[in-house]
């Protein structure tokens, strides 16, 4: 039964991340490239407040997947390099960090971009 209510509080937390990014796009004039880098950037922000840890134990993948998620990763890798290396690290841990991630979207993009043609909209 446990499992169940983790997949319910990352169906609930992923589902409010998703609607927060939904009523920003009808109710406001952003753009959806500007809505993704606000999300990044409050990933950013709530992780280096310490703020973004609680949301990620409750949530678990409903809270690491999205782009919220990817801030909370940058500003975690940064954090973690800057105690180890010191100022050197604030401009290598996030990169670091989110290595694994950017490779996996690099190669399935490419690999989705060898397999399908391109169509046209019209």
């Amino acid at each position: 039964m446990e499992i169940f209510w983790e997949y319910a509080r990352a169906f609930l937390c992923g589902g409010v991340l998703c609607l927060i990014g939904q009523v920003l796009i009808d109710k406001t004039k952003l753009t959806p490239a500007r809505i993704l880098v606000l999300y990044v950037v409050s990933g950013v922000v709530l992780g280096g407040l310490g703020l973004y840890k609680y949301i990620a134990e409750f949530g678990g993948a409903g809270a690491a997947v999205p782009l919220t998620g990817f801030g909370y990763l940058l500003a975690k890798g940064t954090a973690k390099a800057v105690s180890e290396q010191g100022v050197l690290g604030a401009l290598t841990g996030g990169v670091t960090a989110a290595a694994g991630g950017i490779a996996a979207a690099v190669f399935f993009g490419l690999l989705v971009a060898l397999i399908f043609k391109p169509k046209s909209k019209s």
